[in-house]
């Protein structure tokens, strides 16, 4: 028998011991002339032996009990009553020496050991004939052929509460894709799918959920791999809902303001995303409603598993009720107050909303012109006289890189290759004064500009831009070399903030030197013109991006009141209007479609510089037919017969009109990142003033399109349907953007 018996911290061990079997080595403990037990001497025996517990009356004992007390080693000198006294140190035994042994004398003679395998009396072999490759270990075996077990998958029981994608999409088993190593890996992916299906269950409110995997081996072929079914079954068991649903907060304005926006009521499924959702919902909604500060508290739902049911109890910390107040400013000023307080759609005093101050953010990302920022409301304890305290926004800047390279490549077989590169220095004249300096390379066309602008100029999202440019153009129907001087005002769109409505005004001078052809003298000759003009544009939209729409519409008229010295002063007015469409079918088919019509008023088309004409053709226009190419022609007349005395009506070169009508229809399916747009185009130009749908010319197509997070890449083919003398039979266009 033994116990145990814990003394501060020491575990002692005392043997209980019965004489008849340990007696004999006791007793020899206790023979005179024997070492004593290390320690204090034990206490004197007693003269005389009491009987052992047990023994026969009249028989002798093998030892007396104060021969074994003095054979026992005294481990404590002195018996204590206090349990908590500290235990004497134990001094270690002295180390037995072994005799040395007799040394072996010279002369002696040693016995011959015979061995009673031949093979160990036979010599060794040559060091060189041993195998020195090491063994292999299990790293070296990690990327060998093992061999391998298949398996199929099944799951029960899921399917009924909507869950057998879910765990489908998650299984350990799936995961695996039919093939293990081993049985046992599979019985393992097997207990994970388990976990896998209860978590599941319990996420919809299932709390009684059970499920268990079974590992059947499959009859198979010989010399196949093995073959298991791995079946899990769920049973969800009972479902449970909420039996009550509190909020604990103090009152807020209006009174309904949390339980209106809280999606929980009782009855309600306790379901993970449900609870979790609702709870956001308040972490959201709140500081839109004057509560920047709330703070959702832990949830307790106290489940009764006799109903089934839980009661639900979620703490909610509201802090004050707010407004806006002023802006302040730390860290590295690209801006100061003056500027930022350009940028709010708040004023003072409007009760708060956050996403008013994430739309300040934004606006300031924006720029460009930061690193980091951050916007964050600060409580100033100012009470105002509606009851609400005034929250000021901290707006914590850090200075970011202000200048930037930027590039634009395209090709059309109308217009050949156009490159077009800028450098800007966003900031140079502060705040957001920037300077822009642009090189155009191309076939075409070649051209430098500068550029100077103000963003956000008194106003949030308006613009200011002085431009001088000077241009050269050498197209089919003229070619330029152009002067222009410019200012203008816009109120434009971001891809922060899309408006309804957007428009610009400005002023031109410009200045042109062109080839025109000369209707009485029948050939073509160069003109210079003075232009004066007062460019507008307006526009309405109701599309849900700028760069890529899938749905809305766009209304957009230009209008440019202009005068023109060329052998006299001849006003006149340019006009265009423009409407698009974009209809979804479904998530991944648009129709989109364009009409377009201009018209130019008080002038002769003989009086106008070519370049301010209207001309139709090319990528974003009537795809098809070559870039300006649709329209009235030079007359025959004015061709050169070749050596054969015929006249080529491909080089006849067009002169443009005073109006235009064009017709586009997109059908754009999407597919990932990727896109495939069949298109059909429609459109021409005319002399007289007046737009018309006669004698229109049709191109059809298809295109690519690769989506990136700036815009699509847009790669579009296209032929011309009636097509006249010197019209391409295939036109290629290549840019960034829709077409429309």
């Amino acid at each position: 028998m033994y116990g145990f018996s814990r003394r501060r911290g020491w575990l002692g061990l005392a043997f209980l011991l019965t004489p008849p079997v340990f007696g004999p080595a006791l007793a020899q403990l206790a023979k005179p002339g024997t070492a004593p037990a290390q320690g204090p001497s034990a206490p004197e025996p007693k003269p005389t032996a009491t009987p052992a517990p047990g023994s026969v009356e009249g028989e002798a004992s093998i030892i007396s009990d104060a021969e074994l007390e003095a054979a026992l080693p005294q481990l404590v000198p002195t018996l204590s009553d206090d349990i908590n006294a500290p235990l004497e140190p134990i001094t270690p035994a002295a180390p037995t020496i072994a005799a040395p042994a007799t040394p072996i004398a010279t002369g002696d003679t040693l016995p011959t050991i015979t061995p009673e395998d031949p093979q160990l009396a036979a010599p060794l072999s040559p060091i060189g004939t041993f195998d020195t490759t090491p063994l292999a270990t299990a790293v070296d075996l990690q990327d060998t052929d093992a061999p391998e077990v298949r398996y199929a998958t099944e799951i029960k029981g899921l399917a009924d509460v909507g869950l057998e994608a879910q765990w489908k999409a998650l299984s350990a088993l799936r995961d695996g894709g039919g093939k293990a190593a081993n049985s046992v890996q599979v019985s393992a992916r097997a207990k994970e799918d388990e976990a896998l299906a209860i978590r599941l269950l319990k996420s919809l409110g299932y709390y009684d959920a059970t499920a268990i995997s079974v590992i059947e081996a499959v009859p198979n072929t010989p010399g196949t791999p093995t073959r298991f079914l791995a079946r899990v079954t769920a049973t969800p068991g009972r479902l449970y809902t909420l039996s009550s649903v509190a909020l604990q907060a103090d009152p807020v304005t209006p009174s309904d303001l949390l339980t209106s926006n809280f999606a929980l009521k009782a009855g309600d499924p306790i379901e993970a995303a449900r609870v979790q959702g609702a709870e956001a919902n308040l972490q959201l909604v709140l500081p839109q409603r004057g509560y920047p500060f709330v703070e959702i508290g832990e949830r307790d739902i106290l489940l009764d598993d006799a109903t089934p049911t839980g009661a639900y109890t979620l703490p909610v910390t509201t802090g004050p009720r707010a407004s806006f107040g002023e802006l302040t400013t730390a860290g590295d000023p690209v801006f100061d107050l003056k500027h930022l307080n350009v940028f709010p759609r708040f004023d003072g005093g409007d009760l708060y909303d956050s996403r008013l101050t994430d739309d300040l953010r934004d606006a300031l990302v924006a720029t460009g012109l930061f690193s980091t920022l951050a916007v964050e409301p600060v409580r100033t304890g100012r009470v105002n006289p509606d009851g609400t305290e005034a929250v000021d926004l901290l707006v914590r800047q850090t200075k970011g890189p202000d200048r930037s390279l930027a590039g634009t490549a395209g090709y059309s077989t109308g217009q050949g290759f156009r490159i077009e590169g800028s450098f800007t220095h966003r900031n140079l004249f502060p705040p957001e004064g920037a300077l822009i300096a642009s090189a155009v390379a191309g076939t075409q066309e070649q051209g430098l500009s500068g550029t100077f602008r103000r963003s956000n100029a008194g106003r949030r999202d308006r613009t200011f831009t002085a431009i001088a440019s000077a241009n050269r153009s050498n197209y089919d129907a003229f070619e330029a070399f152009t002067g222009t001087l410019g200012v203008r005002w816009s109120y434009d769109s971001t891809p922060i903030w899309q408006k309804r409505i957007t428009y610009f005004y400005g002023a031109e001078l410009v200045g042109t030197n062109e080839s025109v052809f000369d209707f009485a003298r029948n050939e073509r000759v160069r003109r210079t013109y003075g232009i004066a003009a007062l460019p507008g544009q307006i526009q309405w939209d109701t599309s849900d991006d700028l760069l890529n729409p899938t749905k809305g519409y766009r209304l957009k008229l230009n209008a440019s009141p202009e005068t023109a010295v060329q052998g006299g002063v001849k006003p006149y007015a340019r006009l265009l209007a423009e409407g698009t469409v974009y209809y979804p079918i479904n998530d991944r088919l648009v129709i989109a479609g364009r009409a377009r019509a201009g018209s130019i008023l008080g002038i002769a088309r003989d009086d106008l510089a070519p370049s301010r004409r209207y001309y139709g053709g090319g990528g974003g226009s009537v795809r098809g037919y070559g870039y300006q190419r649709l329209g009235p022609f030079e007359p025959v007349s004015s061709l050169k017969p070749n050596e054969k005395g015929e006249f080529d009506l491909a080089d006849l070169r067009p002169v443009g009109g005073r109006s235009l009508t064009e017709f586009a229809v997109e059908a754009r399916y999407r597919f990932g990142n990727f896109g495939i747009v069949p298109f059909i185009d429609a459109g021409n130009s005319y002399e007289g003033m007046v737009p018309s749908v006669s004698n229109l010319k049709i191109g059809a197509g298809i295109g690519g399109r690769f989506y990136t997070n700036f815009g699509p890449f847009r790669i579009d083919v296209a032929t011309p349907l009636n097509p006249r003398a010197g019209d391409s039979k295939i036109a290629l266009y290549i840019s960034i953007g829709q077409a429309f």
